[in-house]
């Protein structure tokens, strides 16, 4: 009955985060008109503060220290904050530049970019499935590519930095407060330095649209960390094949936000584009399932 109650709130915790990650496109709109880049900036910023007042809360102080005390930590840590900046910095403009379908779609073909990269980085050999699932994906990209007249930027940006940035983080073997807390802190003087220029040059949003709004942007500290926490005490709780279902709960939301609430224009090619995707995260997604199973 224990383990069974602890699964449940593990899957509620992992339910959780990833309605709230794909609720991000509703959030984010309501921060304009603060461009991207300044919305980026407070979002680093207030993180520290949450991130900071977390690892004093949970007495992680010592595991943050241990990443100061190893380089090869602090050089992947490093590069994963530059990575996790760029992720951030190219959905927050997605979203508010009307391309939340295409931030959609890269985080549907995140996974299907992790495997390709454990071809090309790890040296890992794929199953003949996975193989087919790629194939279909590839595909997929070239036609949308060409509906869009242009390859899908968002999408593969987004998709390119998060695979990178969870292979440094699990090369890294850190745990996500003490990790995000050092990544925030490295990244935060430029932060609060490009904050600090837009309130002198008279350029910031913060405060020159009410309380409400000015409250929103504070809020991206808590955003940032909540879901983040909610998913790490799902990770420990629930099987490895429920998460990889629950994935997919986020770039569907988004999806259907795009389509539905901004109103975003879907082409007879783009569709195709899109069901290739979601063909080979099924192929993809059913081959895991068995191989878990069987390997179980």
């Amino acid at each position: 009955m224990r383990e069974g109650t602890r699964a449940s709130n593990g899957f509620l915790y992992g339910l959780s985060a990833y309605l709230i990650w794909g609720l991000f496109p509703l959030y984010w709109q309501l921060l304009q008109p603060a461009s991207s880049l300044e919305i980026l900036a407070h979002r680093i910023a207030w993180s520290v503060f949450v991130m900071v007042a977390l690892l004093f809360a949970s007495r992680r102080v010592p595991e943050f220290r241990a990443i100061l005390a190893s380089p090869r930590t602090t050089r992947l840590l490093v590069a994963a904050a530059v990575l996790v900046s760029v992720n951030w910095g190219t959905y927050i403009w997605g979203v508010n530049n009307g391309h939340v379908v295409e931030t959609a779609l890269g985080y549907f073909i995140n996974p299907l970019v992790n495997v390709s990269m454990g071809v090309v980085i790890m040296g890992e050999r794929l199953r003949k499935v996975q193989w087919i699932a790629l194939a279909f994906a590839f595909v997929a990209v070239l036609v949308l590519a060409w509906d869009y007249g242009r390859p899908p930027y968002v999408a593969l940006t987004l998709a390119f930095s998060f695979a990178l940035y969870g292979l440094l983080k699990k090369k890294a073997d850190v745990d996500a407060i003490e990790s995000l807390t050092f990544e925030t802190l490295l990244i935060s003087p430029v932060a609060f330095g490009y904050l600090i220029y837009l309130g002198v040059s008279g350029q910031s949003a913060f405060g020159s649209h009410g309380v409400t709004h000015a409250l929103l942007l504070a809020s991206t500290g808590i955003a940032t960390a909540g879901p983040l926490l909610m998913f790490g005490a799902a990770a420990i709780r629930v099987k490895l094949s429920t998460l990889g279902l629950l994935q997919y709960i986020a770039p569907t939301s988004q999806f259907v936000i795009g389509l539905i609430v901004f109103h975003e224009t879907m082409t007879h090619v783009r569709w195709i584009g899109f069901v290739m995707v979601w063909i080979a995260l099924a192929i993809f997604t059913a081959d895991a399932l068995r191989h878990y199973r069987n390997t179980r």
